[in-house]
């Protein structure tokens, strides 16, 4: 019983503290599909506000995701408690053709915890949190890029129905967002061994050679392991912003696992140094 009332007060709490203060985000569900919500942590309470909604998740053996269904009827409210004290709540509402199936929830929609936080935990934690914000900026900026329908020009390349296109270049802030898309218009599966950028130098002298150095991007927005046949990807790699001189370029290299359909894209100087 005490359980009982606990959870109660907390969902009535935060639930409270949400209307308030967060317009809270809305997940559709219906009773044909499973709509999986993934957290950042492993789910140890949850609890709906109607009993025309379930969610059902690991209750013996904590897990990070947890399944969301519905019946036709009013809408309601979901209520869940990480393992960390973290709360999330959310809208939920009937809908009969559901466009998402899937929802990875970052720590950045938590609206709170149950439990005070000491002083010490969040100097200890506030790096940490600063790189789940910037993440979180990343995933947001990425999302919206591969939703615009903007250019930077005609660059393409391919080889053996596969086709590397980038589309586009942005700056925002201190990074370089590129915009990639690869096509696979052949008839077998394509398994990415990787995908990489480099910067191309031009080196002076006599005997003139190309010396090559690896640009780590800071993040990789929707990059698979596979392609299938007839498949279209779009991802974006963002990257610490630079600049290039006229003897420099950008490499963009797509490798093949096990497999000879390699595509080496260069890219002009322009381009790097006038991103949209």
């Amino acid at each position: 019983m005490r359980v009982i009332i606990s959870i109660l007060t907390i969902f009535i709490f935060a639930f409270a503290k949400a209307q308030t203060t967060i317009k809270l985000d809305t997940i559709y569900a219906n009773d044909t599909k499973n709509v999986a919500l993934f957290f950042p942590e492993p789910i140890r309470q949850g609890i709906t506000g109607s009993d025309n909604f379930v969610f059902t998740y690991n209750r013996e053996k904590e897990q990070y995701f947890g399944l969301l269904q519905a019946k036709p009827g009013k809408e309601s409210n979901l209520l869940v408690v990480n393992r960390n004290g973290s709360i999330f709540s959310y809208i939920v509402r009937y809908k009969k053709q559901l466009s998402k199936l899937n929802y990875f929830i970052p720590i950045s929609s938590s609206i709170g915890n149950e439990k005070p936080i000491a002083t010490d935990s969040i100097l200890a934690e506030s790096s940490e949190v600063r790189i789940d914000n910037r993440t979180y900026h990343y995933q947001k900026f990425c999302s919206y890029l591969l939703n615009r329908k903007q250019r930077i020009g005609r660059i393409k390349k391919r080889n053996e129905g596969i086709v590397v296109s980038v589309e586009n270049i942005v700056f925002d802030k201190k990074e370089l967002y590129f915009v990639i898309q690869i096509e696979n218009n052949s008839t077998l599966d394509y398994d990415l061994n990787f995908l990489n950028l480099s910067i191309e130098t031009r080196q002076k002298g006599k005997r003139k050679s190309l010396q090559r150095l690896y640009q780590e991007p800071i993040y990789k927005h929707n990059l698979p392991s596979k392609i299938v046949e007839g498949e279209t990807v779009r991802l974006v790699y963002v990257l610490p912003k630079f600049s290039l001189s006229n003897d420099r370029r950008a490499i963009l290299e797509l490798n093949e696992k096990d497999g000879e359909r390699n595509i080496e894209m260069k890219l002009s100087h322009r381009y790097i140094n006038n991103p949209n």
